[in-house]
């Protein structure tokens, strides 16, 4: 069933939005080089690599100085990168993700395999279920870049206080996941970008 939602909304959204992304794509060419898209390779169901979608919001090569994004002015961002990111637009392309299987609408979001490798057994548990665009830690922590920002060490903070904290809310979504959790999980994250 929840695959049967997943290709049924991730299709009408690649559809409906296809315009909307003809737009931007414009509008990343024209505010900075670089490709449109960006992927980076994320840990999925059953600890497997997958390449993870995005629109390009940030200079090339940025991930080279650092995988965590730190307050709302981070310099390595770009123009255009700032707005789509602040309503997370640049988030839509992983509908493909949903499409072709990698991920699911809802569920834990993917993580790069350097801080994959540091969850303990229990943690380890959110790599039985397919990753998502959005869940309980993505409404939560909207605001992370924020948090890590006004942090002295925000690679330390992240590890020892918002990773961890995420992953109870990834595990709480394993225990209650259904198409109703799921639907109330969509709806607040709407909510919360519009807001």
């Amino acid at each position: 069933m929840k695959r049967v939602f997943d290709i049924l909304f991730s299709s009408v959204g690649l559809i409906l939005l296809f315009p909307f992304f003809i737009l931007i794509c414009l509008s990343i060419v024209l505010d900075s080089r670089g490709r449109i898209f960006y992927k980076q390779v994320r840990v999925g169901k059953n600890n497997k690599d997958f390449y993870l979608f995005k629109f390009r919001s940030m200079r090339t090569d940025a991930d080279k100085k650092g995988l965590l994004t730190v307050g709302g002015r981070d310099s390595r961002i770009t123009r255009v990168g700032y707005f789509i990111r602040k309503y997370k637009i640049d988030e839509l392309p992983q509908l493909l993700n949903v499409f072709i299987g990698d991920m699911s609408l809802v569920g834990p979001r993917p993580e790069v395999r350097k801080y994959v490798d540091m969850y303990n057994t229990e943690q380890k548990k959110v790599l039985t279920v397919k990753p998502g665009i959005t869940d309980y830690a993505s409404i939560e922590y909207s605001n992370e870049n924020e948090l890590l920002g006004k942090a002295q060490d925000p690679e330390k903070v992240y590890i020892e206080e918002i990773m961890p904290a995420k992953l109870k809310l990834n595990l709480k979504y394993i225990a209650e996941q259904g198409v109703a959790t799921d639907i109330k999980i969509i709806l607040k994250t709407v909510a919360k970008i519009l807001c």
